[in-house]
């Protein structure tokens, strides 16, 4: 991590301060180069180094700004971040739309607190603290990096690759759900035998929910649905974001895939919400990380064996074994970040 030195609206000599941890320091257009530390300048909205664009500044004054700010991820080297009302929300929001971008942030403190928070926002922090030359600011911006130290780096998910990596899911539990609010995803196209979506309780743990591909003695093929549970339960979108069930609307597009561990996306075309009753599954990975499914209590929800065998929910026992997908990374507003949550 970063620090830099905003002196655009101070013109007095800097020699005073202890610049030893400065790495930049930005400047107006008109002033002149007093230090050997590196000049970022300041023109406009835009932030210049050695004669070349690098960034932007974006005035955090609402969700609008904020809004601005992520539209320009992956086009811009930097986001210089101002606020009006500080605010860390919008800093983990916009760290969580970088992640696996080539942009880096770095935002305007004023506090010791400040510096703090968005120096381990969401466990990752910002790339830079942009500091006024105030001697305490210095010191604890200072103390911040050093805390800091070396950021990880982010861990290539599966979720970055064509095909995701399927495991077995251990049942350990299975009991009443109770009734709940449950969804039927309705899809605009067509699933295969062997293809559903990852669902679950924890966005980093999910189990293979298959389409209603197939008819029962009851009740015809549904082949463009997926009963998918609660609107608490997480599911995997057409970009490898998360969303909860109650988020989703006609037009999203949401990831498809299949027991030979294929992907693909689908549109909803419509989502059906009634009261019914659930059951709650608890479940290991590989890893013995415990989470939960909640599904319909109906033999037209089925799972997927380690076998690749296709089961209904109301068949299952404990000790059986489903496929799922795990992930090591938590989730920030549906986006993957390295950081830890737990969820149970």
């Amino acid at each position: 991590m970063q620090v830099w030195l905003d002196n655009r609206d101070n013109f007095t000599e800097l020699s005073n301060y202890g610049l030893d941890s400065i790495d930049c320091i930005i400047k107006s257009i008109e002033q002149p180069n007093e230090t050997d530390i590196p000049n970022i300048i300041s023109n406009g909205n835009s932030i210049i180094k050695d004669d070349e664009v690098i960034g932007q500044i974006i005035n955090i004054n609402g969700s609008e700004g904020q809004d601005i700010a992520r539209s320009l991820v992956g086009s811009v080297n930097w986001l210089l971040l101002e606020f009006e009302d500080w605010s860390m929300i919008p800093i983990e929001n916009i760290i969580a739309a970088c992640t696996g971008s080539p942009t880096k942030i770095a935002a305007l403190i004023r506090t010791p607190a400040e510096a703090q928070g968005a120096a381990f926002a969401l466990e990752i922090g910002v790339d830079a603290l942009v500091i006024r030359p105030e001697q305490q600011m210095i010191d604890s911006a200072t103390i911040a990096k050093s805390q800091r130290g070396e950021i990880v780096e982010p861990i290539n998910d599966v979720e970055d690759n064509e095909i995701i990596e399927l495991q077995p899911l251990l049942i350990t539990n299975i009991e009443s759900g109770g009734i709940s609010d449950r969804y039927c995803i309705d899809l605009t196209s067509l699933l295969e035998i062997g293809e559903g979506m990852l669902i679950g309780s924890s966005s980093s743990c999910m189990v293979l929910i298959h389409g209603e591909t197939l008819a029962s003695e009851y009740v015809p093929s549904r082949p463009f649905r997926v009963n998918a549970g609660p609107p608490h339960a997480y599911i995997v979108m057409a970009d490898r974001t998360t969303k909860y069930l109650s988020e989703l609307k006609a037009g999203d597009e949401v990831l498809i895939v299949s027991d030979s561990q294929n992907c693909k996306s689908a549109t909803i075309g419509r989502l059906k919400i009634e009261r019914r009753p659930m059951l709650l599954f608890s479940f290991k990975n590989t890893n013995d990380k415990e989470s939960q499914v909640f599904t319909q209590q109906a033999e037209t929800v089925r799972l997927v064996t380690s076998q690749r065998k296709l089961i209904a929910v109301t068949d299952l026992t404990i000790g059986e074994q489903i496929l799922g997908w795990s992930s090591r990374d938590a989730r920030h507003i549906g986006v993957a970040v390295p950081s830890e949550v737990v969820e149970r």
